[in-house]
């Protein structure tokens, strides 16, 4: 059983950081690829970032060079680190891994940037 818990969400203002943390349980966590999706109000959930197990990234554009995404195997846990926050990075923040097929995601957890 594939369980992901998401924290570090919260309010910043424009131009602020916050980091999101993605504790896993289930076994060899290290293999799978992992991801950084949001979902703001009325729209659908896009991609913010990918690691994978090589620790190749990707990132959606309106991110890159903001958002960092990081992986410690050890802790079993992946990273956001995001900075110079706006407005319209606003949304509910999900993990998710990749088991082939099969996604596993998070509750979620809403970040807030507003002055």
């Amino acid at each position: 059983q594939v369980q992901l818990v998401e924290s570090g969400g919260g309010l910043v203002q424009p131009g602020g950081s916050l980091r999101l943390s993605c504790a896993a349980s289930g076994t060899f966590f290290s293999i799978y690829p992992m991801g950084w999706y949001r979902q703001a109000p009325g729209k659908q959930r896009e991609l913010v970032a990918r690691i994978t197990s090589d620790i190749s990234t990707n990132y959606a554009d309106s991110v890159k060079g903001r958002f960092t995404i990081s992986r410690d195997n050890a802790k079993r846990t992946m990273y956001l680190h995001m900075n110079s926050l706006k407005p319209e990075d606003t949304a509910v923040y999900y993990c998710n891994q990749e088991r082939g097929r099969a996604f596993y995601w998070g509750q979620g957890t809403q970040v807030t940037v507003s002055s």
